[in-house]
């Protein structure tokens, strides 16, 4: 007698994908397709059009050697030397305070005040930051730096105008990185006896620091394009300015603004100025990108 444990198993049947799974798929894939489009599509188009306008302008060699000093608006001639100097001091001056609070922050809300009180009030005024205007970060400092406290405005005014509009995305990136950040990893160093502040630096960071270091280049290429804080609390000047504390100083997007001024689109002279600028600003933004990238590969965890 043959025991029903003895007998085979059969699989179930195959059964065929109905039609209304096959439309479903189909129609998900479609509208995943038409959004990818949309999304590039347009920032394609601006690219080319930015590259096309723009490349004979910055091709030319004294435009990386010369500023706009004594230039008039129908002159041929000069270059972006002073602009491309007051960007990236501005910028700088931003990173070096929004950087280590920014990542302090993150790490504190998640390694140490998550739940508590002031890790709450935290987020919350993150969350408010993240939203602010870069006009109403301008105002603030205006108020503050120049009319309260009596200082000029100058360029180093503009680069705590845009502290604040770098943080809130430092924070934000930096604490998504660290929570992605296995609780493995941390508990076995607890195991051995490391403490909390070393198991930080050296296992959680370093970890995480890819999709920090990408989160902190995408604030900074936000606010190195900001006009706002330009207008309200430095001039424009047309020549170069190393001074961060004193006078007016050139940048990029001053550089368009003054251009479009001066009859950008009216005037080939002006125009060419405004989209070489504008092609400046992207390679700029480009070189850091690719620069951060190939500095957090350098120093992320090595695989075995």
């Amino acid at each position: 007698m043959t025991s029903t444990l003895d007998q085979p198993v059969k699989a179930p049947a195959f059964q065929a994908v109905s039609l209304r799974r096959k439309l479903t798929n189909t129609t998900a894939t479609v509208l995943v397709t038409l959004s990818v489009a949309v999304a590039v599509v347009p920032l394609i188009w601006v690219l080319y059009s930015v590259i096309t306008k723009g490349l004979d302008t910055v091709l030319d060699s004294g435009w990386w050697s010369h500023s706009q000093a004594g230039m008039t608006a129908f002159a041929a001639g000069g270059g972006v030397y002073h602009a491309l100097i007051g960007t990236v001091l501005q910028g700088l001056f931003c990173a070096l305070i929004s950087i280590p609070v920014g990542v302090f922050v993150g790490i504190y809300l998640v390694e140490y005040g998550g739940g508590t009180r002031l890790g709450k009030l935290t987020t919350f005024m993150v969350d408010i930051l993240t939203g602010v205007p870069s006009i109403v970060a301008a105002l603030f400092i205006y108020a503050l730096w120049v009319a309260t406290l009596g200082f000029q405005r100058s360029g180093f005014a503009v680069s705590l105008a845009l502290v604040l509009l770098m943080i809130p995305v430092i924070v934000r990136s930096a604490e998504e990185m660290l929570r992605i950040v296995p609780m493995d990893l941390r508990e076995a160093s607890y195991a051995l006896g490391v403490p909390k502040w070393k198991t930080i630096a050296r296992i959680v960071i370093p970890t995480a620091l890819s999709g920090i270091v990408t989160g902190i280049m995408l604030a900074l290429a936000r606010v190195m394009g900001e006009t706002a804080p330009l207008l309200i609390l430095v001039g424009y000047s047309q020549a170069i300015n190393f001074d961060m504390f004193n006078g007016f100083m050139g940048s990029l997007p001053g550089m368009m603004y003054d251009q479009t001024s001066a009859g950008a689109g009216a005037n080939p002279v002006p125009t060419d100025r405004l989209w070489g600028a504008a092609l400046t600003l992207i390679v700029l933004i480009a070189v850091l990108n690719v620069g951060a990238r190939l500095i957090a590969k350098f120093f992320a965890p090595k695989k075995v």
